[in-house]
């Protein structure tokens, strides 16, 4: 970053600090542009030229967020599960850690008492839910409007609201996520390939024959079927898990 960018970073960073500063204090519609621009020694010119509008001061890293979704979901390391590397992120989230508590409560009281500060928080967590919705649906080869993959977003982002208001936002983040994974692995909009990729992967899933006996329950397991082919249309392996080949 060069020293124009780190100058306007410095510049918004004090004007976010400020007007945080000031609408705790006196709260939301008590304070002005005037008021904030002056706290941080700019003109109002200079703040609308880093911010359009009063509510955006106190969501200053709003673009962040968003991009910071996205690449929990597009930059994860190859074979990490999609809702594994988004527990991940959520769990990195300020409203999560316990030293943060304080600041969370007053700001979240702040919002909640502001109208105005209610209808942005909405339109920006919007926002983000399109966002995130787009890319689980670009992962996972659906359509970017897929039902599916919207409702994931919605979901996983209220897990982190969630944290906000638990005793333990930790583990209510936790508990969240497993049950999310129960539920997506069978509605993922890939999950004909996925689950047949599991049963036919080398340690797959194996079926079992219940056969009842004078002394129980004894189970039996039923050999694999032969080679079937994946639910795209695709060619079954030329060789099957557990090392035997296809005949020709």
């Amino acid at each position: 970053m060069g020293r124009r960018e780190r100058k306007k970073a410095a510049t918004r960073r004090s004007l976010a600090d400020a007007a945080l500063g000031l609408f705790l204090e006196h709260g939301f519609d008590q304070v002005s542009i005037r008021d904030i621009a002056e706290a941080a020694d700019v003109s109002t010119t200079t703040l609308f030229k880093h911010f359009p509008s009063k509510e955006a001061l106190l969501f200053d890293m709003d673009a962040d967020v968003e991009q910071a979704l996205v690449a929990a979901v597009r930059e994860r390391e190859p074979g990490t599960p999609l809702l594994t590397a988004l527990r991940t992120h959520m769990l990195g989230a300020r409203a999560v850690k316990a030293e943060y508590g304080e600041q969370i409560a007053a700001f979240e009281r702040l919002v909640n008492s502001t109208p105005a500060l209610v209808e942005y928080h909405r339109r920006m967590w919007m926002r983000h839910e399109r966002a995130l919705t787009e890319a689980i649906a670009a992962d996972t080869g659906a359509p970017a409007d897929d039902p599916v993959c919207a409702a994931l977003a919605h979901l996983a982002l209220e897990a982190r609201a969630l944290a906000g208001g638990a005793a333990d936002p930790e583990a209510a983040v936790n508990a969240a996520f497993d049950l999310l994974e129960r539920g997506w692995e069978a509605a993922r909009p890939d999950a004909g390939r996925a689950s047949w990729d599991r049963r036919n992967a080398p340690g797959g899933l194996r079926r079992e024959r219940t056969r009842r006996t004078a002394d129980g329950v004894r189970r039996t397991p039923v050999p694999p079927a032969p080679w079937p082919a994946p639910p795209d249309g695709g060619p079954a392996p030329a060789t099957r898990p557990g090392g035997g080949r296809r005949s020709p």
